[in-house]
């Protein structure tokens, strides 16, 4: 016969079950943070306002977003990680906080793939690989004859260490064999400044900083580093079709919670953003930020965010890049 005890440890279990299978179901019932690693204006910081919106517009419950810069996005990324896993955390996180800061960093506060569960993709686009119009390049396989044929003469501008310009830089070198010189900055719009200029001579940078440069003929562009080619410049090609077998670099960004958090929760909010990302409205906004909108599976991105991690941390360890 079971003691009085058992049957009241029982009666508990039970009660807070169904408690917390309530909370779940009712989910969300008062206001959603949404941590932005970058500061306010960026693309990781715009992301998170017209996701949010969307979701506030679905549930009726404010999403607030928190921008946490610094660290090459980790400071936020670690913020979110440590937070409740009750859904009311989300996390914008990109390539770099996500992907790269394990390989550039001795030390993390936080480990994404013990530390989040994904939710889905959001976005994805490739950077733009632009010279000088003084260097006397056409394509990217003159590119690399000329680096080749000149050693030591070239730099690569990019918007820090362990950015995707920088990545896809490093990249390019690994498959190449060329040497360039990488000259970081606070920011890619910096670099790109400094390639008008003349300073440095090659950038793969954001497409928003690039394209209008181009499109005036004070940059000349020569592929998109993505997989695919982008609707903003639909005549380029990408780096592999100009020469370079097995290059793929996209930037992307997806929507995390802390690991832990429910699986209803996860699918709710999966539901809502995948949703939101088939809008024309949404399709147009992030056009113009030079990305695609995009969505998966919790699964889909989770194996996404592995073989992102696996991919760049070659990279990464080829190139001796850190940034601690």
């Amino acid at each position: 016969m079971k003691s009085l005890r058992t049957i009241l440890v029982l009666l508990l279990t039970a009660g807070m079950m169904k408690s917390l299978l309530a909370a779940e179901t009712a989910y969300p019932v008062k206001p959603v943070r949404m941590i932005a690693p970058y500061p306010p204006g960026g693309t990781s910081d715009i992301i998170a306002r017209i996701v949010g919106q969307k979701l506030n517009d679905a549930w009726g419950q404010q999403i607030v977003v928190d921008n946490r810069a610094g660290a090459n996005g980790g400071i936020g990324s670690e913020l979110a990680a440590k937070s409740p896993a009750d859904g009311y955390t989300l996390l914008v996180g990109n390539m770099t906080p996500i992907a790269a800061n394990p390989s550039l960093y001795s030390k993390l506060g936080y480990d994404p793939l013990r530390d989040f569960a994904g939710v889905t993709l959001v976005a994805a686009g490739p950077n733009v690989l632009v010279v000088n119009p003084a260097l006397p390049v056409k394509s990217v396989q003159e590119l690399v004859a000329y680096a080749k044929a000149n050693p030591g003469k070239l730099n690569f501008g990019s918007g820090g260490a362990g950015s995707p310009a920088h990545l896809a830089g490093e990249m390019f070198k690994s498959l190449t064999g060329v040497a360039m010189t990488h000259v970081p900055y606070k920011g890619t719009v910096l670099s790109v400044n400094d390639l008008i200029a003349g300073q440095v001579q090659v950038v793969f940078s954001d497409a928003p900083p690039a394209v209008p440069h181009v499109k005036s003929g004070r940059l000349r562009a020569l592929a998109v580093t993505g997989a695919r080619r982008t609707l903003l410049l639909p005549d380029l090609p990408t780096v592999a079709e100009a020469g370079v077998p097995g290059f793929a670099l996209d930037n992307w960004w997806g929507i995390l919670v802390p690991a832990g958090t429910a699986k209803t929760i996860i699918g709710r909010i999966n539901t809502e953003i995948v949703k939101a990302m088939q809008t024309a409205d949404v399709k147009e906004r992030f056009a113009s930020l030079g990305v695609e909108a995009v969505s998966s599976t919790p699964a889909a991105f989770d194996d996404y965010i592995k073989s992102e991690s696996a991919k760049l941390a070659k990279v990464i360890k080829a190139s001796g890049a850190r940034a601690d």
